[in-house]
C-alpha cells in the first residue's frame, strides 16, 4: 500500500491492518522482556485485577496510579478463596501497563521506532505524544471478556485525538482471541467518559454522553482476522 492508499484506508475505516509491520525477531524479543518483568515480580506484593465488568466499583488505587509506573493486574478468578494463584503466575496475568515506553528500555527502544513515526505521519497525525503502553496476555483456560469499547472512553481529550497502536505479537484464530473493530466507527460519536471522582470521594464512574449501545460482535461479525493478537504490545 502506498502512503496515500494507507491515509485513505485509515480515515474510511477507523483503522489500518498491515501485515508483517514488525519482524518476527522484533516481537519475540518483546514476548521475552515480558516473560522476564513477570518472572521479577512478586505476587504478594500486590493482587490488583483488571476486569471491564463493574469498573466503577473495580478500578483501585493501583490501578488508576499507574499511567507513570510499570505494574501487573491480574485476570478474573486468577485466585482462589484462599487468596492463593489458581495457576502459575505467568499464566495468571492480564496485562502489564501502563508507562513501559518510558521506563523498560526494551519497550522503549520498540515504541521509538522511526518506521512507527513514519506511520504515524502517514496517517496525518501530528504533533505526537507517547501516552500511554500496555502489554496485553491471553492465556489459556482463563481471563474475563472484554466488551466492545472506545478508547476515547479512557483517554479523553478535546477535541478526541486519541490513537492506538496494536501490535501482533503472536499469530491467532477467531476461537482463540480476535481484535474486533467496526468499520466507520470513529465517525459514531464518543458514548461515554471514564472519570475520577472528585477529591472528596473515592472511586470512578461513566458519565454517559450518548445512550446508543456500542456493535454487539456476537451477534453481527463487524471485522475478524484469522491472524489476530493473542498477546499484544499497545503503545
Amino acid at each position: 500500500m502506498t502512503s496515500s492508499d494507507r491515509r485513505q484506508q485509515y480515515e474510511r475505516d477507523g483503522f489500518l491492518v498491515l501485515e508483517e509491520f514488525v519482524s518476527v525477531s522484533a516481537c519475540r524479543t518483546l514476548m521475552e522482556r515480558a516473560g522476564e518483568l513477570v518472572e521479577a515480580f512478586e505476587p504478594s506484593s500486590v493482587r490488583s485485577i483488571f476486569t471491564t465488568k463493574e469498573q466503577e466499583r473495580a478500578s483501585d488505587e493501583y490501578f488508576l496510579g499507574s499511567g507513570d509506573k510499570v505494574r501487573f493486574f491480574f485476570e478474573e478468578e486468577a485466585f482462589d478463596a484462599d487468596g492463593d494463584l489458581r495457576q502459575d503466575k505467568h499464566e495468571s496475568i492480564n496485562k502489564i501497563g501502563h508507562a513501559m515506553h518510558d521506563l523498560d528500555p526494551v519497550f522503549d527502544a520498540f515504541s521509538r521506532n522511526p518506521d512507527v513515526a513514519d506511520l504515524a505521519h502517514d496517517l496525518g497525525l501530528d504533533d505526537l505524544l507517547l501516552l500511554q503502553s500496555m502489554y496485553i496476555f491471553k492465556n489459556p483456560r482463563i481471563g474475563g471478556e472484554v466488551g466492545c469499547h472506545q478508547d476515547a472512553t479512557f483517554l479523553y481529550t478535546d477535541p478526541i485525538t486519541v490513537t492506538g497502536f496494536w501490535f501482533a505479537l503472536e499469530d491467532a484464530t477467531l476461537e482463540n482471541g480476535c481484535l474486533w473493530a467496526e468499520p466507520g466507527g470513529h465517525k459514531r460519536g464518543l458514548r461515554q467518559v471514564f472519570k475520577r471522582r472528585g477529591d472528596d470521594a473515592a472511586g470512578t464512574y461513566f458519565d454517559t454522553l450518548d445512550e446508543r449501545p456500542l456493535p454487539d460482535p456476537h451477534g453481527r461479525p463487524v471485522w475478524s482476522r484469522s491472524k489476530c493478537p493473542p498477546a499484544r504490545w499497545s503503545c
